[in-house]
This record gives structure tokens, sequence and C-alpha cells, in this order.
């Protein structure tokens, strides 16, 4: 006997759980397919657990500059990886939990496997077709199983999965992917890290943090890419005053594996090539989307790059078949994936007034020590676009509650139409940018100006007065700098 559903979700990480929740509260019955762990990467192997563990490293640099703030500890902090390790899986199992309650809460119906389309508003349950990374175990009380399932929408977030160069494939011993940099039984003494992207960065920070000599390649001009030049310049300087050694314009071209170590040939843009050995080499360069295996091809689903095309409700080239996050295509973002997916089952259920994603104003991330953290155009991107601008810059140095914090290195830069006042775009480097960049988020999606961002009384002494002297800035009225 088929299990018919209004709405079937395929992956149960942000995107995906947060659709079927809002799925289940506009009416619609519904299910979500799982074959791993609740939660998706992020929760179990990505946002989550890599901020538990930087937080650990946080603590552990403070304590070992105390005497910046006037402290004095007994000898030298160290670190037990084992119980960094094990806090980071434990707070990754405390929330793969509460995923489980809030399916149960909303009456979303667990089914465990592998979903497989069969044909428009049906698929089929199985049994994973490779090994989980880490399985649920036992699986819980109360979820379906395998069998056939349909459904009047089905929507895939199943998610991506770590990028591989040819030849430099991880091998979970001495070439590692984000999971096995996650639970490392005892911390190398040489890493290094290809791929400067949040993933990368985030990991080389955190080892950088644990005494780990660590060594970065990127093959483009910049660390972190995406991010505005200027910014990623600051972050680079303060990333190398901690110890990280950065090639830009290089790639590894070859890796040689010993019995403990590997030996890699980094070439840089004129030519040269350096081989640096290594005990570890953590493989960042980016990530696929998991299309495989779905039954696309035969229901002639168009992907490109390794991903489902989309418009911006979310819906593919055929009827009744959406897809939401990484595997709908960049920004690989949990938060992009959260929205992505609530603004296509509003779209189903007739929702009215629902926009399409604006790619345009999610912000992104990276919790490296500096944080970096943007949203909207960089300046080239800005100027790129024909468009006349003004910009804007404050410095940490210049504020009271980073100097008295001991963070007095960093910027914010904001950048405007200089016809219209239109906020374009923010970037930020520095301690707790992570948190701040929410504010212009606000006021990009408000329409706000430079003129109501400029009459806004932020509170003193905040971290957060420099975005208004950013502001004020890009208008020649900046008032403590």
């Amino acid at each position: 006997m088929l299990m018919s559903y209004d709405v079937i979700v395929i992956g149960s990480g942000p995107g995906g759980y947060v659709t079927a929740i809002r799925s289940a509260q506009l009416g619609l019955k519904t299910a979500i397919v799982e074959r791993e762990h609740l939660g998706g990467i992020c929760l179990n192997w990505g946002c989550i657990p890599t901020k538990a563990l930087l937080r650990s490293a946080e603590i552990l640099d403070h304590a070992n500059h105390a005497k910046n703030y006037g402290l004095t500890l007994e000898g030298k902090m160290t670190a037990n990886v084992k119980d960094v390790v094990a806090r980071s899986r434990a707070v990754s199992a405390r929330l793969n939990g509460g995923v489980a309650f809030l399916m149960k809460k909303n009456k979303v119906d667990v089914i465990w496997g592998e979903a497989k389309l069969t044909k428009p508003g049906e698929i089929a349950v199985g049994a994973p077709s490779k090994p989980a990374v880490q399985p649920q175990n036992p699986v819980p009380k109360g979820v379906k199983g395998e069998g056939t399932y349909t459904a009047k929408h089905i929507i895939i977030a199943t998610g991506a999965r770590p990028r591989a160069l040819p030849g430099i494939e991880p091998d979970g011993k001495l070439i590692w992917t984000y999971f096995e940099a996650m639970k490392p039984e005892e911390l190398p003494k040489t890493m290094l890290v290809m791929g400067s992207g949040a993933i990368g960065i985030e990991f080389a920070s955190f080892y950088r943090s644990m005494g780990v000599d660590v060594t970065v390649v990127e093959l483009l001009p910049q660390i972190m890419p995406v991010e505005d030049s200027e910014i990623s310049a600051v972050a680079r300087k303060q990333l190398e005053k901690r110890g990280l050694k950065i090639f830009t314009d290089a790639k590894v071209t070859k890796v040689e594996k010993g019995a403990n170590d590997v030996t890699a040939h980094v070439e840089t843009k004129d030519g040269k090539v350096t081989q640096i050995k290594a005990d570890r080499l953590i493989s960042a360069i980016g990530v696929q989307g998991n299309i495989e295996n779905l039954g696309l091809e035969a229901l002639r689903v168009e992907t490109s790059r390794g991903c489902i095309v989309t418009d911006g409700y979310g819906k593919t080239n055929v009827a009744g078949i959406y897809a939401i996050g990484d595997v709908a295509g960049p920004p690989m973002l949990a938060h992009k994936a959260e929205h992505e997916g609530v603004i296509c089952v509003e779209k189903i259920a007739g929702v009215p007034g629902v926009h399409a994603l604006d790619k345009g104003k999610i912000p992104g991330c990276t919790y490296c020590d500096p944080q970096v953290a943007s949203v909207g155009l960089t300046e080239a991107r800005a100027k790129e676009l024909g468009r006349d601008i003004r910009v804007g810059r404050y410095s940490f140095g210049a504020n009271g509650k980073a100097i008295a914090l001991g963070e007095d290195q960093g910027l914010i830069k904001t950048i405007f139409d200089k016809k219209t006042g239109e906020l374009l775009g923010a970037h930020m480097v520095g301690a707790e940018v992570t948190e701040l960049i929410q504010g212009f988020v606000v006021a990009m999606n408000l329409e706000t100006t430079e003129e109501e961002l400029m009459h806004t009384i932020f509170p003193h002494p905040t971290l957060s007065e420099m975005m208004k002297e950013s502001v004020l800035d890009a208008y020649g009225k900046v008032l403590n700098a």
C-alpha cells in the first residue's frame, strides 16, 4: 500500500528539516527522508561542530595571552584534543536530538533510507547505496523505512560533499576532508591546507591556535576569494601574524605519500615549484552537489555543473520536483538553504506575497581568527557593474570597545550608490563581525539609505558603533577617526 503525502522532502539538513517544518505548519501532510543522520552535514559535520572546535581554540588562545589582560596563569595552557573533539561531537549530538524532537512536534513523518525518484510524484526508499560517515544508530523509534511513497510535491535537499582533485583524493589517513579534520585522534605537528575558502581557512585557523604549523595554498590571487580584496588583505596580514604560512596564485600539482606524512609539490604563478612536507593535508577545494542516485537523469531533471537547476522559488524543469540548498547551487550556505526552502514550500502552498530568493542579500560568514563577514557587492564588483559609488571605512583601532576587548585589529567597509544612497555592500574583518553583519543585512532588506543609517542611534560602547562610523566616513562625516 502506497503512503501518500502532499510534500516529501529528501534530506534533513538545515534546508530540508526547516522546509518540512514550514510545510507542516501550512497544513500540508509532510514526510522527510534521511539516509544518515538528522540535521545533515551542517549540524553533524559542518557549521555547528566546527564552531565548537573554534570556540575551544579561541579560549586556548586567550588563556595563552592572559598577560595582555593583566592576568597571570601558571604555565602554558595546552589542549587535550580528544576532549576538544568530544565536546564538539556532544554539541552535535544534542542538536541532532533536537531535530528529531522538532519532527515529532510538527507531525512530520521521518522515513529512514535512501530515496530515488521513480516517476513524477513517486519515490522508492531503499537501503543507502554507500556506508554512512556516521550512521544514526540505532534508528530512531517510530520512523518509517523502505518502501514506495507518493507526493504531489517532492523537494530535493540532499546537500553537497567535498570535491576532490584527481590524484589527490582524500584517503582518510594522510589526506583529509573536513570529516577527518573534525575528529583527529592526535594533533599533527605540521599541516598543509589546500584551499582558502571558508572551510579551509577555518580549519587552518583552528589548527594554528592548537599549536600546529600550518601552510595554506590558494589557487587564486587572494585568500577567501569571494570576499572584498581589501578585507581579504587585512585578514591575511592577521593570519600570517599568528604564524600561518600562505601561498596565493599557487596550486598543488602532485602529492607524494610517505609512511606518516605527505610531500606536496606547490607550483607558484612564476612556475617555481616548492616541495612542502606535512604530517597531514586537508583538501578544502570546495564541495559538489549530491545529485547521484536520485533518478534525475531518467526524469530529465536539468542539472548544471553538478547542481540541480532551479528558478527563484526552487522549481526545476519537471513539474512537482523542486530543489533547495547546496544541491541547487551556490552560495552553499545553511542559512541560504533554510530561506530557500521556506520560499519554496510557501509558494507551493499558495502563500500570498512570496518573493523569489535574492542571492544579493545573503550574508557570508567565516569564523577564522579574525572573523570575516560580508553581504552584497564588493568594491571591485560594484565598479565592474558600472556603479558610481562611495566607500566608507572604519578601523577597529579607533573603537573604544574593541580596544578594551584587546581586539583592535580589523576593518568595517561600506559601499553606497553615490546617486541614490543605496547600500550596495558591507564587508568586515575582526572580532565578532559574524554577529554584526546582520545589521547591514536588515538594512539592505528594508532598502535603508545612508541618511537613515546615519540617523540611527547605536549604543555606546559597542563594536556596532563602527558600522555607523563607516557609513559616516563614506560621506565625509566620520566623527571618531
